[in-house]
């Protein structure tokens, strides 16, 4: 890739998304746009680049960031964080708690905050629990299939078989003729799907929320990116509340209140007796 282009088209990445594109990964962007040129009936890279610009809709950028972006997820992914999740609501309903709001900052095509339903469907076993997800993510296809919840069998096969039958239903392609699953409304009607971009500040959401799923997002962002992500998630946190991020992720060079339960799991302080870790 010609790199003046890949300047150009990192310069929209980071400007439209906060997404860091170093000298390095043109090779990257130049096979994932690949498909988008030849969609077009594009001679090029640069051509490319110019029928972006000219895109005055902003449906382009979508499909741009959509390319460069990777959407890869499972259900049930880092599992130590959906059984420290039943641990903290378990400990909060037996304290009386009646009322949770949790947001999934990457929503991906849906394995995440499906996961996080079922983690808690299966804490609250049937008790009256008013408890909502918000599923945000930038990209509107990937979005899209998550409001489907319609999946292939490898994909749910980190789910127990209990728990699958339970909160899936099996489905066969027209097509294909290939089982697929899709997921019941018990887990769908908890979440709320929506599309938010993490790199432009403040957030519509008023909080408070008392768990943020922030996981496998903060590798695409720079420092100052990360600062606002950090920054919005505390304001918006519950005193108490959990903000967990990714295994891979960093909060290296971010300045925050939030106090460290453990690797990659932080809690806003309330100086009372919920600041005791969920370990």
């Amino acid at each position: 890739m010609n790199r003046s282009v890949f300047h150009r088209l990192s310069r929209i990445a980071f400007e439209e998304a906060g997404i860091h594109l170093p000298p390095g990964k043109e090779a990257l962007v130049s096979s994932r746009i690949s498909k988008r040129i030849r969609q077009l009936g594009l001679e090029g890279e640069k051509e490319y680049l110019d029928y972006l610009l000219r895109d005055g809709t902003g449906k382009e950028v979508s499909l741009f960031l959509d390319a460069i972006t990777t959407n890869f997820t499972n259900f049930l992914r880092e599992p130590d964080h959906f059984e420290l999740l039943h641990r903290w609501a378990s400990e909060l309903l037996a304290r009386g708690r009646k009322r949770f709001r949790v947001w999934c900052a990457a929503a991906a095509t849906g394995e995440e905050p499906y996961s996080i339903a079922l983690t808690l469907c299966e804490t609250f076993q049937g008790r009256v629990v008013d408890f909502k997800i918000l599923a945000t993510d930038i990209s509107g296809k990937a979005l899209a299939a998550a409001k489907r919840g319609v999946y292939k069998e490898k994909a749910v096969a980190p789910i127990p078989r209990p728990q699958r039958s339970k909160y899936f239903d099996k489905i066969e392609d027209s097509g294909s003729g290939e089982i697929l699953y899709e997921v019941r409304p018990v887990l769908k009607e908890r979440i709320l799907f929506r599309r938010l971009n993490l790199a432009k500040p403040p957030y519509p959401m008023k909080g408070p929320i008392d768990v943020i799923f922030c996981r496998n997002v903060m590798i695409y962002f720079q420092t100052p990116t990360r600062q606002t992500v950090v920054d919005e998630a505390e304001r918006l946190l519950a005193p108490g509340g959990l903000f967990i991020t990714g295994h891979s992720d960093t909060l290296a060079g971010v300045k925050t209140g939030l106090v460290t339960v453990k690797p990659s799991v932080y809690r806003k302080p309330t100086g009372g007796a919920e600041d005791d870790p969920v370990a």
